[in-house]
């Protein structure tokens, strides 16, 4: 199996991008078809090797003849070096693409065209109706009127013709279609033409406010860099992130996007995060520092060591997440564009006994009348409303929630948010920051001072790559003297040894020191995390160590308990820790001192009770680590830190907090439930309207005006109603 991916051009109809979805995936001998009408990118797998584009274009526009089918590839192609100024300068500046330039005008183009055919048609018919008032050439004027509906019908009639020749279906096309025929056959040309008119505004309108809407969350795509500045001896070479290795040494100059995650090695700057966390803070980076590749130096100029390829880099992994971000349709969606495969065939039979039966269940009412009834809930059944407000009101509230440093990876995670009624807590990196803050050193010896037995550990962590030992240097702060230092050896999960001055050093927990059992346990009691310093077999002193809280955890907590969502901690951490943070930050229940499969087992437990309560509400669990990945992808919603996260972590999560802030889940679960509110509001406007003006049409009380606000004045509302979750 193949993957191939595609470019749809012109794509601006989410219903449209699942009709094609569809289609595909029905085809013989295609696999995992997606169509992502955010990034408007179709993807699939399949074992065939000739003839792919062919058969794909032929089956997009079979659908949509409107639809180009491009090859997706990036803007340089891989393996292409830059090598002078010149073609960095062009890259900064976005020239070498010139196909996304001409796609650009291309569509403006479109656009254009478009409100230039309808001012024509709607000027051809003025001419045609001011003739025909003023008692001048019928002929002429009908002559006028002829071509004014030409002009005006012909894209839609167009569309609604290959649907139907090609896939034996009637859309909403064939329903504007034969309402605004029959209404000028009845002699209401103006009603007609008014119909086509307002129902082309209303797919403009449309296609601006999803252009909007796509773009909020396109902007992220924008965060790709595009070439690296490496050292090479005594050169630097400019060449694409995809061709730099772990431990290159490249340098980033003042406006150009980090392309790698790395350490910073000499030089400062301050680096712009906002389109990694949402935050618009500038942070200012210096020796030492780690950098993510994305961000953007404002000011000043480094050189940095790259420690992650590209392929696993930050920016790859927020890119591939933007990707996907809608593949995924959630259940109010699907029931939708299922609906609508049946909906217009329905409308159009029932619009027939209409026009056939009307004359013969009530005397006095002419066949005109009910062809004319007839047209009118043609017109009033249009679901271009339904059809639109629902996918873009899961497009806008997604784009509000990436602009806020939220990824969620498809409607359907958004549409769960709001039903969360339990959230399962990781510790270490999730409630609190990871980083241990030191807290108190001891000395046992009256002949060893507390600066001194802080010295010795230091002289050991130095060597370490362990977070606690990060810890203690960073308390440190000062250069320390390693000469003399032999033998250094870590033995993990319990401490590290090493020889200095022919005295033998230990540092670590109290199974690698002789440490009585008393004041192990003491110190196990506190809920803190210390080592022991022992030279020579003699213990001499200790360090005490505090996970830092993240400092909004215990607001989250609270405001989640507002919510009515359960709270819960699940910890690899000793017990004595667990309930210590639990208690600091308001979390209830704790369970500790657990595997990854403990987690798991824990959270089926979970599962287990809601099923057994016949609960609806669903369970989240929030992690950042490798262990987290088997409980993330089996919950509900798996939310992950995508800051501190780990690369399985973020993959197997359906959420992912760019700021690793806590506050965001509160923020996002927000964003949810403002989003199905409007979504509801929407659909019972647009049936609600529907169902009043189609009684009072069938009473003679409503005309075609009416109808037309039924269709293109629900939408067009509706619309505007969507845009308020971006407020």
């Amino acid at each position: 199996m193949t993957n191939y991916k595609y470019h749809l051009e012109g794509l601006d109809c989410a219903a449209c991008a699942k009709k094609i979805e569809d289609k595909i995936a029905s085809t013989s001998g295609y696999d995992q078809v997606t169509v992502n009408f955010s990034t408007c990118k179709l993807s699939f797998q399949t074992s065939k090797t000739e003839g792919v584009q062919e058969e794909i274009t032929h089956l997009v526009q079979s659908l949509e003849p409107d639809v180009q089918v491009r090859e997706a590839k990036r803007k340089k192609e891989l393996g292409a070096k830059i090598d002078s100024k010149e073609d960095s300068k062009e890259v900064v500046n976005g020239k070498f693409d010139s196909k996304e330039v001409s796609k650009k005008s291309e569509k403006q183009e479109r656009s254009g065209k478009d409100i230039a055919r309808l001012l024509l048609g709607v000027l051809l018919y003025g001419i045609s109706y001011f003739i025909q008032e003023q008692g001048g050439n019928i002929v002429f004027s009908s002559v006028l009127l002829m071509i004014s509906l030409f002009v005006l019908l012909f894209r839609i009639a167009k569309k609604a013709g290959a649907q139907l020749i090609r896939n034996k279906t009637l859309d909403e096309n064939a329903l504007i279609t034969i309402s605004a025929i029959g209404a000028c056959l009845v002699g209401k040309q103006t009603e007609g033409i008014m119909v086509i008119v307002l129902y082309e505004i209303g797919k403009i309108l449309e296609a601006r406010a999803v252009s909007k809407t796509r773009k909020s969350i396109l902007e992220l795509m924008d965060i790709k860099p595009e070439f690296a500045h490496v050292k090479k001896g005594n050169e630097v070479i400019t060449i694409p992130p995809e061709e730099v290795h772990i431990g290159d040494e490249i340098i980033i100059k003042t406006g150009e996007k980090i392309p790698l995650d790395g350490k910073v090695l000499q030089g400062e700057a301050q680096i712009d995060q906002s389109a990694l966390t949402g935050e618009s803070a500038i942070k200012q980076v210096t020796k030492g520092d780690e950098v993510l590749s994305g961000a953007i130096n404002v000011e000043g100029m480094f050189e940095m060591q790259v420690q992650k390829t590209y392929e696993n880099s930050t920016v790859s992994q927020i890119l591939n997440l933007v990707e996907n971000a809608t593949d995924k349709k959630a259940r109010t969606e699907t029931f939708v564009a299922k609906a609508a495969k049946i909906y217009t065939p329905t409308v159009i039979s029932l619009a027939v006994l209409v026009a056939i039966f009307l004359p013969l269940l009530y005397a006095g009412v002419t066949y005109q009348e009910s062809i004319y009834k007839a047209l009118i809930f043609l017109v009033i059944s249009c679901p271009c409303s339904i059809a639109i407000s629902v996918p873009l009101s899961y497009f806008t509230g997604i784009g509000k929630a990436s602009r806020r440093g939220i990824l969620v990876k498809g409607s359907d995670y958004l549409d769960g948010i709001r039903e969360i009624g339990e959230i399962l807590f990781d510790k270490t990196g999730t409630i609190t920051t990871g980083n241990f803050a030191v807290e108190k050193v001891h000395s046992f010896e009256s002949s060893l001072s507390e600066e001194e037995v802080l010295q010795y550990l230091v002289r050991g962590e130095s060597f370490s790559n362990h977070p606690i030992a990060k810890s203690i240097l960073t308390y440190y702060g000062k250069e320390i003297e390693l000469k003399g230092i032999n033998e250094f050896r870590e033995i993990a999960g319990k401490g590290l040894q090493y020889e200095y001055e022919g005295k033998q050093v230990k540092i670590g927990n109290a199974s690698f020191v002789q440490l009585s059992q008393d004041l192990a346990k003491e110190q196990v009691r506190e809920g803190k995390t210390t080592l022991y310093l022992e030279i020579n077999t003699k213990l001499v002193g200790s360090i005490v160590l505090t996970d830092e809280i993240k400092p909004d955890a215990k607001q989250t907590m609270q405001n989640l308990s507002k919510l009515g969502i359960k709270t819960k901690m699940i910890t690899g951490d000793k017990q004595e820790v667990a309930d210590r943070i639990a208690k600091q930050v308001g979390i209830g229940e704790v369970k500790a001192e657990m595997l990854p499969q403990d987690k798991y087992q824990e959270l089926e437990k979970e599962m287990k009770k809601r099923e057994n309560k016949q609960s609806t509400r669903k369970i989240a669990y929030v992690g950042d680590g490798i262990n987290d990945s088997p409980v993330l992808a089996r919950s509900d919603i798996g939310i992950s830190m995508g800051g501190i996260g780990s690369s399985s972590a973020i993959e197997a999560s359906d959420v992912v907090i760019m700021t690793d802030e806590l506050a965001k889940i509160p923020e996002a679960i927000s964003i949810s439930k403002k989003t199905n509110t409007i979504i509801k509001q929407n659909l019972i406007f647009s049936v609600g309207v529907k169902l009043v003006i189609l009684l009072l049409s069938l009473f003679g009380i409503a005309d075609m005006w009416e109808a037309v606000f039924a269709d293109v004045g629900t939408t067009l509302i509706t619309i505007i109603n969507t845009a308020r979750i971006l407020k």
